[in-house]
């Protein structure tokens, strides 16, 4: 457990994401099996120990501590892990002695119900101080190191030489503590052949542009596609196993069932999901807000799924029955994804439209004033583009409709006023920059209004599991590239700031809505800010 508490240690105090990368991959190249690979479903939180709860590691501490004492050092430690590994004293005679994290894992996952109560304790007296906070962290889910599955995986693909795709391919069809993994990236053994098939591909994505990045590029090399204010998905039946995934590999089958249910077809799609009814269908398309009634649930009840009827909107295909295809120009892509969604379920599943279009003026006036509230702005994809994993520069391109709305990371929280007083309320968020090759959050603005109580609630308990860092009241939140919380703000105009460390100041900002779909790393740029400024709504 030392050497893992170490990490957490160092994983904390260094900011920087290839020094994290590094610290990740050193440890999984010196760790030995199978506590290389408990640390790594921590870290990427597909481990889980539900026999150990919060409860019980308070109740442990009050065996041997005046409950007063403790509740005192609770509000000042503010995190029950830290305040148990801060105040335990082991009974004396107790030998101190480390336990390695594999064993640790196994011994609790083995324990039965009535066991578990006096092997935590026995572990806790045997470790020292950062050996138990590890310890606790790790049986809680609560670590907040800066670090998630998406930079795990990448210090996986440094360790063993190999393309983080490829590691991303096989994730889904293993489980700890990935012995298999780590044979093949220590080249032991052959890349695992799967018995369940992986179905998630690294998604390729966009490049934000303005009309003056227009310049130069030839309207009729690009097909335009309206942007669909949904969640981005990746739906795949392959091997005859059905699975619905975010954009950043979260498995999200539980949540819509009428979408697995009527994913009939043999392959891997890419598209925009939505609620309401299909372009097939004589129901309109909801608003991201409705479609938010069906997000992050387990299970599905049937007055949501009548109420709430989900579909996906095809934007592009990757594998069509088992050939992969993704090397082939997006026409060629398109007709296939045509055929597919022409045969599948008129009410789960459409083809997002081609807009018509000669000139950029007129792809922008289209832009201006869409058909449908729905849409957010156009897409723009080369012709001839195959489908690359990552943002690409130059194939694609993502042009929005309102100027005034960006996705920002939150970096900052403070306890609101008066009934809010109680929660973290009021936000300060931020956008990424570049200076000296290295890119960073800045923030651009402070906001305290604008989502609903049941979204606060969800802030709220972001702020309390995420703190890493206490200024007097206000409390700073993981705000790393793969780890943290993206939100939309609006906002009615900017302006050119000196007070400002960002040099812009927003008008009346607000939080439009939360978007837990989104990686930090997609959050919008400075540059996009500095570019709207003398802009009009």
């Amino acid at each position: 457990m030392k050497t893992f508490a170490e990490l957490l240690d160092r994983l904390v105090l260094t900011p920087q994401r290839n020094g994290k990368i590094r610290l990740l991959a050193d440890y999984f190249r010196s760790t030995p099996d199978p506590s290389r690979g408990y640390a790594l479903a921590a870290i990427a939180g597909t481990l889980s120990l539900n026999t150990v709860k919060p409860a019980l590691i308070r109740d442990l501490l009050l065996e041997r501590m005046d409950e007063v004492l403790f509740h005192y050092s609770y509000d000042y430690v503010g995190d029950l892990a830290e305040t148990v590994s801060l105040a335990w004293e082991p009974p004396e005679g107790v030998a101190p002695a480390d336990i390695s994290l594999g064993e640790a894992v196994e011994r609790l996952q083995r324990a039965g119900r009535s066991e578990v109560r006096s092997l935590v304790r026995d572990m806790l007296d045997r470790l020292d101080t950062s050996g138990r906070f590890a310890l606790l962290k790790l049986v809680t889910g609560g670590l907040r190191i800066g670090a998630s599955a998406r930079l795990a995986k990448q210090a996986l693909a440094e360790m063993g030489g190999k393309e983080v795709g490829e590691i991303e391919t096989l994730w889904h069809g293993l489980a700890p503590p990935y012995l298999p993994l780590f044979l093949w990236l220590t080249g032991q053994a052959e890349m695992p052949v799967l018995k369940t098939p992986a179905v998630f591909h690294s998604v390729m994505l966009a490049t934000p542009i303005g009309e003056g990045d227009l310049e130069g590029l030839n309207p009729a090399d690009f097909a335009a596609e309206w942007k669909w204010d949904g969640i981005r998905v990746q739906l795949a039946n392959v091997g005859g196993l059905r699975r619905l995934y975010s954009r950043s590999g979260d498995e999200i089958s539980a949540a819509f069932p009428e979408i697995i249910e009527a994913a009939d077809f043999s392959g891997v799609i890419d598209g925009e999901l939505l609620v309401g009814g299909t372009m097939r269908s004589n129901r309109a398309t909801a608003t991201f807000a409705d479609l938010q009634q069906r997000l992050n649930r387990k299970t599905v009840s049937r007055k949501l799924l009548e109420d709430y009827p989900a579909f996906v909107r095809g934007y592009d295909i990757l594998f069509s029955g088992e050939r992969d295809i993704r090397p082939e120009p997006f026409r060629v892509r398109r007709e296939a994804l045509s055929a597919l969604i022409e045969a599948a379920s008129p009410q789960h599943f459409d083809l997002s439209p081609l807009v018509a279009f000669s000139t950029w003026e007129e792809l922008d006036r289209l832009r201006s004033d869409p058909p449908d509230p729905v849409i957010e702005g156009v897409m723009l994809k080369r012709l001839d583009s195959p489908y690359v994993a990552g943002r690409a520069k130059g194939p694609w391109f993502k042009w929005k409709r309102a100027p005034f709305n960006i996705d920002a990371v939150l970096m900052y929280a403070q306890r609101g006023h008066g009934k809010r007083s109680s929660y973290y309320s009021d936000f300060t968020f931020g956008v990424w920059t570049e200076s000296e090759s290295v890119t960073s959050l800045v923030p651009i603005g402070k906001a305290y209004f604008g989502f609903t109580d049941a979204e606060l609630e969800i802030l709220d308990q972001f702020v309390r599991n995420n703190t890493v860092e206490r200024f007097g009241p206000v409390r700073a939140v993981r705000a790393e590239p793969d780890a943290g919380f993206v939100v939309e703000v609006a906002f009615e105009g900017l302006n050119r700031s000196t007070r400002h460390k960002s040099g812009v100041a927003m008008r009346f900002p607000r939080i439009a809505r939360l978007r837990p779909d989104k990686l930090p790393r997609d959050a919008d740029r400075l540059e996009t800010l500095q570019a709207m400024i003398g802009m009009k709504a």
